[in-house]
């Protein structure tokens, strides 16, 4: 379902006065965290107080939240604001920009930070105030409006995760068209017209059941992740995921293929990829499943690395590591370690079937797992567990955490969380 999309985490820049960014800067660098993060929260963050956070972005000092949700309030519960799906807080104070307020007609699933303080969000909405947009728009910080010469009108389904760099801007969801130009699932669009781009052509097909669909996204120098529910790219075997070449003038599936994520998980799950994220430098990804408990040997409810530059139609992953039946949907790969958010309750658990197996660990609703061992790490500050933590968002101060609940490490922080660096 679109309310299970799993977003692409938007890069951060350095920090900038609220709702500004690097001059002509898109797409910053993705940024690494070299040490672990604290477990106690800060107590700044802002409380969304009804729905699902389902993505973040940051510009200059300002994060940019997303999802299904009405009302947000200051931290100290001082002021509520009525919000649409969308809205922006400093990451330094902690205060609800009161000028960013777009009118959405529906949830947000994605966000990518832009150039010259903008965002772009993608989801299920159709209007902003009374413009039909199509689910991809782009707006401004400073007064939250809406960039009308940015027009994708993406149609046919949803956006459920998005990817910048340059003036590219990669879209994946459930769409059919971008335009008038045919695009299935994925496409990459002008960031300032949102116009399709011609030589970015490459089409997800033949799902086991149902409607082709991009769950997860990352983007790294070289390739583009794609995850979801398709076995093939253009015509090339790639049960649930693929990588894409994006270094060449046409964009071009890449020789990289595992047979992973080909066996079946429960029989009402039959897709179950979700999040994926890469290495600050490139050179592995990390990708989280639901599908329930399937055993060690399948890649169900589990956290699994794989290398990206492995070539071959049977590449085989680094590590995986299974929560043993509960389902993760997020992730953020640092050097320090790889967080992944769900409602698992277990770690270390591959012979678990919604229970503690031998050698299981606790850790409810997140965790952070070895970069090279892919083994839970001490880290626990444990979380309400409810659907899972939909959004993970590293940066130069911490993690930001969004989900459904409202508890994280032991504290009230309702649906939006930061645990700093030590």
């Amino acid at each position: 379902m679109l309310a299970q999309f799993i977003t692409v985490l938007a890069t951060t820049t350095a920090l900038l006065p609220p709702g500004t960014a690097a001059a002509n800067t898109a797409g910053p660098a993705k940024t690494d965290l070299t040490k672990i993060v604290s477990t106690d929260p800060v107590n700044h963050t802002p409380h969304v107080l009804d729905g699902i956070v389902n993505a973040f972005a940051i510009v200059g000092r300002t994060a940019i939240v997303g999802g299904s949700f009405s009302e947000v309030s200051e931290a100290d519960g001082s002021e509520e604001f009525e919000r649409s799906h969308l809205f922006a807080f400093d990451l330094v104070t902690g205060r609800v920009l009161p000028d960013f307020a777009p009118d959405l007609d529906g949830p947000v699933y994605a966000l990518a930070a832009g150039a010259d303080g903008t965002v772009y969000a993608g989801g299920t909405f159709s209007y902003v105030g009374h413009r039909e947009v199509g689910g991809l728009a782009k707006f401004r910080l400073s007064d939250g409006a809406f960039d009308t010469r940015f027009a994708p009108l993406v149609a046919g389904g949803g956006v459920s995760a998005l990817a910048l760099r340059g003036s590219h801007l990669y879209v994946g969801g459930d769409f059919t068209h971008v335009g008038r130009s045919v695009r299935t699932a994925v496409a990459r669009v002008d960031t300032t017209t949102g116009a399709a781009d011609p030589r970015f052509t490459v089409t997800p097909a033949k799902p086991v059941k149902g409607k082709v669909r991009i769950y997860g996204m990352a983007l790294s120098d070289r390739r583009l992740a794609v995850a979801g529910a398709f076995t093939t790219l253009d015509g090339l075997s790639r049960p649930q995921l693929g990588l894409i070449d994006i270094t060449g003038a046409q964009a071009k599936v890449a020789d990289w293929r595992t047979p992973t994520f080909a066996v079946a998980c429960k029989a009402d799950f039959p897709s179950y990829v979700r999040g994926v994220d890469f290495s600050s430098d490139g050179k592995y990804f990390v990708i989280v499943t639901t599908g329930g408990a399937g055993g060690p040997r399948k890649p169900c409810d589990a956290a699994t690395r794989f290398e990206t530059f492995a070539k071959g139609d049977r590449i085989q992953p680094t590590w995986m590591n299974h929560t043993g039946g509960d389902s993760l949907y997020s992730v953020a790969v640092t050097s320090a370690a790889i967080y992944v958010g769900g409602h698992q309750r277990w770690h270390n658990n591959p012979h678990g079937s919604d229970s503690a197996g031998a050698g299981a660990v606790k850790r409810e609703g997140i965790a952070a797992l070895h970069p090279r061992t892919g083994k839970a790490l001490a880290w626990n500050p444990g979380r309400e567990r409810g659907i899972g933590v939909k959004a993970f968002l590293p940066h130069r101060g911490g993690l930001l955490v969004g989900s459904d609940t409202t508890r994280l490490g032991r504290e009230y922080h309702a649906r939006v969380g930061m645990f700093p660096l030590p």
